[in-house]
């Protein structure tokens, strides 16, 4: 059974998902944001919805924690959906250290396909559970912020939230 829950972050409105067992699913929900009115970037970190199991309450206290800059690792079952490709890329995205980043260039040559970086923007693009496998810490080859699902602005506040350190 699918349990679910609302965060309001400073990035917007996060949606978090598990089957019983790990964390499936987190991601933006716009859509939840328009439909009560809530601005980004919130003052307040809440859940927004009461989390109905423990691993949703250890994975939203977790997130909370990440947005206050008390975290930096996150210690929570994971069962992204997606291709062996796809799973590779995202286990492979988990090594990247919190507060430094990687290149999608870099990501092919670690599974060893150095090929295969539009491949490795594919995966990117299709992680089902942001944040807790790091997405936002894959940058371009010159530097550059490309590419988030939930906008550069998110990207760019995680990555200077990560570069700040643990407060």
């Amino acid at each position: 059974m699918k349990h679910s829950c609302y965060l309001q972050t400073p990035i917007g409105v996060i949606y978090i998902e598990e089957n019983g067992e790990a964390v499936t699913t987190l991601c933006f929900d716009r859509e939840y944001e328009k439909k009560y009115c809530l601005d980004a970037p919130a003052k307040e970190i809440k859940f927004l919805t009461e989390s109905e199991t423990d691993l949703l309450k250890r994975a939203g206290n977790q997130l909370i924690e990440y947005f206050q800059g008390k975290r930096t690792e996150f210690t929570l079952p994971l069962a992204p959906q997606g291709t062996d490709f796809q799973k590779k890329v995202w286990k492979a995205l988990r090594t990247i250290p919190y507060g430094q980043t990687r290149s999608y260039g870099q990501i092919a040559a670690q599974i060893g396909n150095s090929k295969a970086c539009r491949a490795v923007g594919g995966a990117n693009n299709k992680n089902p559970i942001m944040i807790f496998i790091p997405c936002h810490r894959v940058i371009g080859a010159d530097g550059s912020l490309v590419g988030f699902g939930g906008g550069l602005y998110a990207k760019e506040y995680m990555l200077n939230l990560e570069r700040e350190g643990i407060r």
